[in-house]
């Protein structure tokens, strides 16, 4: 994902205004303004760490100066410093918690995206792991980036990314032939093509039909199977990548990717987080 500096610093400065309010009233009313200190962020568990650009630029805003002592992706062992920070006393103490916020969320993402790739991967050298638009509003940027740095695939990032033709669309439409052929007439030959299959019959359908990808909805890998075998007796599996999406957890993810799909989509990746925990330490 290349980075987009305007965005970042625009979502960090509202971040901070988010937590600072008018004012840290703790930091500003005991903590001299002319005290200058430094500070280390520590990873408290293994993990992929994830998120240090954008928390440096927490800092940055407020003054201090960073350094990192690790890399976005990087993985690291419980107990690692990962990030220095130098400065007012008050800076450092007002950027904290929103630094850490981020740092620990993107890591947490990163970290399950590497696991869940890794158990996939056991299986089929090939399989690509991907999350979905289930988002936290305002965080897509930072939420899909973890991923990416995770090892995973992104996936949409917005609605302009490609055409995802879902249930609701083919109940407004009524078939799923009809709403490629639409697609293809009307979208830039640059987009590609999905549509999402509850079944058998609607995935034989979207791919003959010329969709260029395939997502299996929900289906359990026995079902996977089947469509993957009829695909290949017409001799359109070449044609399509197949997405299997719906229920796939890190316990579950290798019987998925023994099928051969080609991607695994999954919305708990940046819907369910579990953070990494982490903390900052000023030198006393």
């Amino acid at each position: 994902m290349a980075r987009n500096e305007i965005l970042v610093d625009e979502k960090v400065r509202e971040f901070l205004l988010e937590d600072i309010g008018f004012g840290d009233i703790t930091t500003d009313s005991i903590i001299s303004k002319d005290l200058q200190t430094e500070a280390t962020v520590f990873c408290k568990e293994d993990a992929v760490v994830a998120g240090l650009e954008e928390a440096s630029k927490v800092f940055t805003i407020l003054g201090c100066t960073v350094k990192l002592l690790k890399e976005d992706g990087d993985p690291v062992e419980a107990g690692t410093p990962i990030m220095e920070i130098s400065g007012h006393g008050k800076a450092i103490l007002k950027g904290e918690r929103t630094a850490l916020n981020i740092l620990m969320r993107m890591s947490g993402i990163a970290t399950a995206t590497q696991k869940a790739l890794a158990e996939a991967r056991k299986v089929s050298s090939h399989v690509r792991v991907a999350c979905t638009r289930k988002t936290a509003p305002g965080l897509r940027y930072f939420d899909k980036k973890a991923v990416e740095l995770g090892g995973g695939d992104t996936h949409r990032l917005s609605l302009d990314d490609c055409v995802l033709i879902k249930d609701n669309h083919l109940k407004l439409v009524g078939s799923v032939k009809e709403t490629v052929k639409r697609a293809k007439e009307r979208v830039s030959f640059t987009k590609k093509v999905e549509v999402e299959a509850k079944n058998l019959n609607q995935a034989m359908e979207a791919a003959e039909a010329g969709a260029d990808i395939v997502m299996l909805d929900n289906m359990q890998p026995g079902e996977i199977l089947r469509v993957l075998k009829e695909l290949e007796r017409k001799k359109l599996r070449e044609k399509v990548l197949v997405e299997a999406s719906g229920g796939i957890t890190e316990e579950n993810i290798r019987e998925y990717a023994k099928t051969g799909v080609d991607i695994l989509s999954m919305g708990a990746l940046t819907h369910s987080i579990r953070v990494i925990d982490m903390n900052l330490k000023v030198k006393g």
